[in-house]
């Protein structure tokens, strides 16, 4: 199966393991919940999707890499205890707790939540030392002398051994006591994905039309050359800091995270004629209904081209959709508090700005707490540190023209809310009206062709550009979306009657 369908599984057992009947046990017995063992080649995202699983089912997640491990740590150290054996009393090697799972009960703790997900990764690589170990943990759930918490589901990953000569297989009796899950590269599923977590522009214009470079590991005679999806994320993240510092993006600096020599060096020279085309095709001119003659020539220029072209587009659009999405999640959290701030005002429990101090106070501590037990999303952090940011301004706002009555205080609160309002409605106009000129200028130069389609087809596979489609709407995307549909439908339909023709 592919990554996404592995979350959803681990997600759906998650579920059913952490069911519990009318007297509060578990509906599938502890020792019946078999751990997850994926099987899958690097850097496909294993991490990455017990992060997301984690946060979805609103549970901890207590992550380790196994052959960072020694038997000591991964079993505790020993010590001779005493213990009665009938009427002897008997010297007794015991083992302190475990380094892992001391780490799990810190994370409840931490957290207050008493249940979540232990992910080992490399599970099949350990040391010789350790490999009786994992066995033991694989089918009884058990470091040494102490278990798993009760509502922390085991889940492991490891390579297939054509990507690690440090494998090492399981016998049947462990296979048999765990839930195996083969996972396979897909680069259609990773591009969801990369749509939300922002993969630079470049990256995935280039992917779109070099399909086979998402994935590679070579073992030849020159050793082992590797391209996975890690490398294309990590490479991502800071290709859009060294933009921001004028650093060079050049093939030395490519190779870095691509470590295939031939791909890498591909790559740095699509990345040059990607900057070209920013230049030539002007994209701020084409989505302010600007239509520059020099754009126009893009009708007759290579597919290659064209797909650029669409991936600056939707690069450039894209930017604005998850600004919204940003400043919507703002927004919805500082009215949130504007109401805890109007019901404190009226029953009386202190001025505007000690009401709005004491609400920063708390988000800010409940911030902090979420963060550091490692159980809040990107964006909602970002919308909290939104939310209190807005407290600030007002708090200071409170301070230079507050009067001190309730009610004028809060409608100078509300003043400031409506005006970030004012200008968050004004940008959804622009991006709406961006949107809706990308449209124009595709329409004009390719019709209701190829171009139009994939464009749109990229458009409702992400998901900021979705979400800013199906909450504000855009009547260009619609229209272009049923005329496509229509024509489809209708190539369908005459393809249907050709085969009835024919059987006649």
């Amino acid at each position: 199966m592919n990554i996404k369908q592995a979350k959803q599984e681990i997600i759906n057992t998650v579920h059913a393991y952490l069911t519990k009947d009318e007297l509060g046990n578990y509906e599938i017995p502890v020792e019946k919940q078999r751990p997850i063992l994926l099987i899958g080649p690097p850097g496909i995202g294993k991490t990455a999707i017990m992060e997301q699983a984690a946060k979805e089912c609103g549970i901890n997640l207590v992550s380790y890499t196994i052959t960072h491990h020694t038997r000591q740590s991964a079993i505790g150290l020993p010590f001779i205890s005493k213990k009665q054996c009938g009427d002897e009393e008997m010297e007794v090697t015991e083992y302190t707790m475990s380094e892992i799972i001391a780490s799990i009960y810190d994370q409840i703790e931490r957290s207050g939540v008493k249940e979540g997900i232990l992910f080992l990764d490399e599970i099949n690589c350990v040391s010789e030392t350790l490999a009786p170990t994992m066995l033991q943990f694989l089918q009884y759930k058990t470091f040494g002398n102490h278990r798993v918490p009760e509502g922390f589901i085991i889940v492991t990953a490891g390579n297939p051994p054509e990507y690690n000569k440090s494998v090492r297989d399981f016998d049947i009796v462990t296979y048999d006591r765990v839930k195996r899950i083969y996972i396979e590269e897909d680069f259609s599923v990773w591009k969801e994905y990369a749509y939300k977590a922002q993969i630079h522009g470049a990256v995935m214009s280039y992917l779109e039309i070099k399909k086979d470079h998402f994935y590679s590991v070579v073992s030849d005679l020159d050793g082992k050359r590797f391209v996975t999806a890690r490398g294309w994320e990590d490479l991502s993240t800071v290709m859009k800091v060294y933009e921001k510092l004028q650093l060079p993006v050049n093939y030395d600096f490519v190779v870095q995270y691509l470590q295939d020599e031939k791909i890498a060096r591909d790559f740095a020279d699509y990345y040059e004629l990607y900057n070209k085309y920013k230049n030539v095709y002007r994209i701020p001119e084409i989505l302010e209904g600007k239509i520059p003659e020099d754009s126009l020539s893009i009708k007759n220029a290579p597919f290659d081209e064209k797909l650029s072209l669409l991936g600056l587009l939707l690069d450039s659009l894209g930017q604005e959709f998850v600004s919204y999405a940003g400043k919507k999640s703002a927004q919805e959290s500082f009215f949130e508090q504007l109401g805890f701030l109007r019901e404190d005002l009226k029953t009386g429990k202190g001025s505007a700005s000690e009401i709005l101090s004491r609400q920063m106070e708390s988000c800010d501590a409940l911030l902090k707490h979420r963060k550091k037990a490692g159980m809040i999303g990107k964006d909602e952090e970002h919308a909290m540190a939104s939310a209190i940011s807005a407290m600030k301004e007002c708090l200071s706002e409170l301070a230079v023209h507050g009067s001190g009555t309730a009610k004028e205080d809060f409608m100078l609160v509300k003043k400031m809310f409506d005006r970030r309002e004012e200008s968050r409605q004004q940008e959804i106009g622009n991006t709406g009206r961006h949107l809706t000129n990308a449209f124009a200028f595709l329409a004009k130069v390719f019709g209701e062709g190829q171009e139009m389609v994939i464009f749109l087809s990229e458009l409702s596979a992400g998901y900021y550009s979705l979400k800013f489609v199906s909450e504000c709407g855009n009547e260009a995307y619609y229209k272009y979306n049923r005329l496509l549909l229509l024509k489809e439908r209708g190539q369908e339909l005459k393809e249907e009657a050709m085969e009835l023709l024919e059987m006649e």
